[in-house]
């Protein structure tokens, strides 16, 4: 099976070279124990049977300054391409947006607004001064990865995304969903969100370990979201090296979850959500 990793984070043992500049001012304990350059990264990915992969800028790492995964992205364009984090508050947004998304540039944005070393969410995102980027966005039909936690901003992500219908915004981690908790109630939770065409979801480890500990009752937040959103707009990730399994057991662990899923449904999830997301993934 054709098999993309739209969520990867690669880290350099030259500090030098790519000095670390986390958002939020803290390091990310993965990033520090078990750090995965993009050589390393491209080796994982050939034991897995990984085809290509979606370096996303490792942000707790290095901010806004995204040269690695572009250099990376550069050396080898066969098997990577670069999705960067970028402002959406910066006074000139849009037209940095065009510029670091241009010819050999990044494939894709990502806008960090709460994880591991940022726990308050966010909701500036949403802000009216971000507006000039979300047109530019649309103008460009650039995909916006959004890293964010469902909850008390998920009305600012509702009314986003009612005024920005025509933006391809992948949902990293499905927004964090507590499928523990109740899996009917979560996956009705994301469900909901699908009324917005342009939001498309990323599922990784954050959520296939969770369906994976509930056992049968997976399919109650599978089953709505699937039927809400449709394969092909869900798009499998890894989550590695911030998930502590190897590449292999990341993907065993989808293939187990999804295990009840349609082929054809599987095919998208894995890879055909991806290549629509990103053309550059050829």
């Amino acid at each position: 099976m054709d098999i993309v990793d739209t969520h990867c984070h690669i880290i350099s043992d030259d500090v030098t070279r790519y000095p670390r500049a986390p958002i939020g001012g803290k390091q990310s304990g993965w990033a520090t124990t078990r750090p995965v350059g993009a050589d390393g990264m491209a080796e994982r990915m050939d034991k897995a049977g990984i085809a290509q992969a979606v370096l996303v800028q490792a942000t707790t790492a290095y901010g806004y300054d995204n040269s690695y995964v572009l250099d990376s992205r550069a050396r080898r364009p066969d098997r990577f391409i670069a999705v960067g984090t970028v402002d959406p508050l910066r006074p000139d947004a849009a037209g940095n947006l065009e510029a670091v998304t241009g010819k050999g540039g990044l494939s894709g944005v990502r806008l960090f607004t709460s994880g591991s070393t940022v726990p308050t969410q966010g909701e500036w995102f949403a802000a009216p001064e971000t507006h000039p980027f979300w047109e530019k966005a649309a103008e460009l039909g650039v995909t916006v990865c959004l890293q964010m936690r469902l909850g008390p901003a998920t009305e600012q992500l509702h009314a986003l995304l009612r005024r920005f219908p025509s933006v391809p915004v992948l949902l990293d981690h499905m927004g964090y969903p507590d499928i523990a908790a109740s899996p009917a109630d979560a996956g009705a939770e994301v469900a909901r969100l699908a009324v917005h065409p342009g939001l498309n979801l990323k599922l990784t480890h954050r959520n296939l370990e969770r369906l994976h500990d509930v056992g049968a009752k997976a399919g109650q937040f599978l089953e709505p979201v699937l039927a809400a959103f449709g394969a092909n707009r869900i798009a499998w990730g890894s989550n590695l090296p911030a998930a502590e399994q190897s590449l292999p057991e990341l993907v065993t662990l989808a293939q187990e979850v999804l295990a009840d899923v349609s082929e054809p449904a599987r095919r998208e999830i894995f890879a055909g959500t991806a290549r629509r997301l990103y053309p550059g993934l050829v």
